[in-house]
């Protein structure tokens, strides 16, 4: 297959020089990879997108550390291909290791760990609960370690932060069986957004700790978690990210009956339903319209019934979920917005916690609209009986961070 360069860097000797020892992230998709080169102090980095892997239209997205964009063209490219390019166009800046996200880890990892064949052998097994993303994650060790057998490698799994569970959060109410013998319990997901933004809220309150965070990382996908003194304490997805929010085309909790309930009224396959379940519901089938909030939002103005009730249904449930979590929280210093939804949309974020309206939260309206996109910053009233804050997301640092510290290198 080839591969056309549109657009080439400049001064390269100039960026080299200001990128030091840094940490190159992984994060592969179903058909795309997301990367990013880290410095070690995490002030500088290198960033870039491989997607529509596979279709004719595969390409790689690149930005240079001074913002020079750079698209490479793989038609009919898969990861392998995509990861091999990537390679090449970050070799010259001398990356000290690889950390990858990796999706399901399971009930073995509760932290991030350095690649051994074990590591590698349990990512590929969990695919039986990660069967779009572990299969790619496996994909991207296995193509650094050809072209870099001696690199480190760490995985870093979007379960593990959720590890520190009660049993009372994470089993469900099943015979026991099915959670010693074939591990079906809770185990949540989005961990490394949940543990960067309420380490960083953390960092920058005022409020004495330990602290209580609520996180609801908002976006296409959805979840919320309770998160005391750096450790979570309850969260909202499940087994897979079914469960939970309502999100983009997720439906979020439904009847556990509903499969059946399909089956004999429509003759629907389990199949059929998971899909319809995962791609065609949340925003997108209340509104009829698109996964996009901004899309919604923008019909709703005009008086779109059904992009208003996908507002109000996704503002509840959030609403309702945050509640409920605080029950995990043996303090409540506040709640953290983070996720496309939840960093920009401050319409979003008043009818969330106007759901939640016998807690005494006093929002700032200036401050809650006056927030700026990709900044951190609080919107709480004086008297505001916990605190309201927007923390961007940063899972890449985050990754780059808990890649260091399992290869000890900070």
């Amino acid at each position: 297959m080839s591969a056309s360069l549109t657009t080439t860097f400049d001064d390269k000797n100039s960026e080299t020089s200001t990128l030091t020892s840094p940490t190159l992230v992984l994060n592969c998709g179903s058909s795309s990879i997301k990367y990013a080169l880290i410095s070690d102090d995490n002030s500088t980095r290198i960033t870039g997108l491989a997607e529509n892997l596979g279709l004719d239209t595969a390409r790689i997205k690149h930005t240079t550390l001074n913002g020079e964009k750079l698209e490479i063209s793989i038609p009919g490219g898969r990861h392998k291909l995509a990861l091999q390019k990537i390679l090449e166009l970050l070799e010259q800046y001398h990356f000290i290791a690889v950390g990858h996200r990796v999706v399901h880890g399971g009930r073995e990892y509760s932290k991030a760990v350095r690649v051994d064949e074990h590591a590698l052998e349990e990512v590929k097994r969990l695919k039986i609960l990660a069967p779009l993303h572990n299969p790619a994650n496996a994909l991207g060790i296995e193509a650094v370690q050809a072209i870099y057998p001696d690199m480190p490698q760490v995985v870093v799994f979007d379960t593990a932060f959720h590890q520190t569970m009660p049993p009372v959060a994470f089993r469900y109410a099943l015979p026991k069986y099915l959670y010693e013998e074939h591990k079906i319990r809770r185990y949540g997901f989005h961990g490394t957004s949940h543990a960067y933004v309420s380490e960083r809220t953390s960092q920058i309150t005022e409020a004495k700790g330990p602290h209580g965070w609520l996180t609801a990382h908002l976006g296409n996908g959805c979840s919320a978690a309770a998160v005391y003194d750096g450790k979570s304490l309850d969260t909202s997805m499940g087994l897979t990210p079914l469960e939970g929010l309502m999100m983009g085309t997720r439906s979020g909790d439904v009847d556990p009956s509903l499969h059946m309930h399909l089956k004999r009224q429509l003759g629907m396959s389990l199949e059929e339903t998971d899909k319809m379940l995962n791609n065609d519901s949340g925003l997108l089938g209340i509104s009829g319209l698109s996964n996009d909030l901004r899309t919604i939002e923008q019909a709703a103005s005009e008086g779109h019934e059904d992009a208003q009730l996908a507002i109000e249904m996704f503002c509840y449930r959030a609403g309702k979920y945050l509640a409920s979590l605080s029950c995990a929280l043996p303090e409540f210093t506040g709640i953290v917005f983070t996720g496309g939804i939840g960093e920009n949309s401050d319409i979003t974020r008043n009818k969330i916690l106007a759901v939640m309206r016998h807690f005494g939260i006093k929002i700032d309206a200036d401050k809650n609209a006056s927030l700026v996109r990709g900044k951190e910053g609080s919107f709480h009233a004086d008297d505001s009986s916990i605190e309201l804050w927007v923390v961007p997301t940063d899972e890449e640092c985050r990754i780059a961070q808990e890649t260091r510290q399992a290869l000890n290198l900070i």
